[in-house]
């Protein structure tokens, strides 16, 4: 039954986007414009997240050196920062997912419409610059999903760090986060040297396309 639903969900939310693309082009705004903003609003959520997980490490960072003062404050502070990590997070996924739709929404149409070419010539070199964006964008999407997938376990060790303080507010409980911290700093600064990869793979997507 569930699966059932998600699919309808998933063929309504194409039909609607099928639409939206639709009443875009009859006033000028093409495929290739969309994917354009949706990669660059991909681009600025990864920016975003990327601020996000290193203000969560400054946090628990602050947290391990605790010597003194209102443990449930840092409690807090730390929860807040693992909250506002998953929203940073959800975000990049749903970016993520609204390029490959209009992306693959494009690509069919260019792959459509070049069956509909007369002209040999033209014909090749439009195959060949489809090609070529594809090539490109395929980059771009891999750099995406791979910091994407790295996040989670950055997540998942936030929370574990957030349900563990919650339960146990004393200093012994710090002292416990302390020796798990140098193996989540790893973590955190593997998933900010692949967003920026990602975020530079992006740059140049756009560059290619403008």
């Amino acid at each position: 039954m569930r699966k059932l639903v998600l699919t309808i969900c998933a063929l309504m939310l194409a039909a609607c986007q099928g639409a939206y693309y639709e009443a875009a082009e009859q006033v000028g705004y093409h495929k290739r414009d969309i994917l354009v903003d949706r990669v660059e609003d991909s681009r600025d959520a990864q920016q975003d997240a990327e601020e996000q997980f290193q203000s969560a490490l400054e946090q628990l960072t602050e947290l391990t050196n605790f010597d003194g003062g209102d443990l449930e404050d840092m409690y807090e502070a730390m929860e807040e920062e693992y909250e506002s990590s998953r929203e940073a997070a959800d975000e990049v996924t749903a970016r993520i997912d609204a390029v490959e739709h209009v992306a693959e929404a494009l690509f069919a149409e260019w792959q459509e419409e070049i069956g509909q070419y007369s002209n040999a010539r033209f014909k090749a070199d439009s195959q060949a610059k489809l090609r070529e964006t594809r090539r490109r964008y395929d980059a771009m999407i891999v750099a995406m999903r791979k910091s994407e997938a790295k996040m989670e376990p950055v997540l998942s060790a936030l929370n574990d760090n957030v349900l563990y303080l919650k339960h146990n507010l004393n200093a012994k409980a710090v002292a416990a986060l302390q020796v798990e911290f140098q193996s989540i700093e790893r973590d955190i600064e593997a998933l900010i040297a692949e967003m920026r990869k990602a975020i530079a793979s992006s740059n140049a997507f756009i560059e290619s396309m403008q």
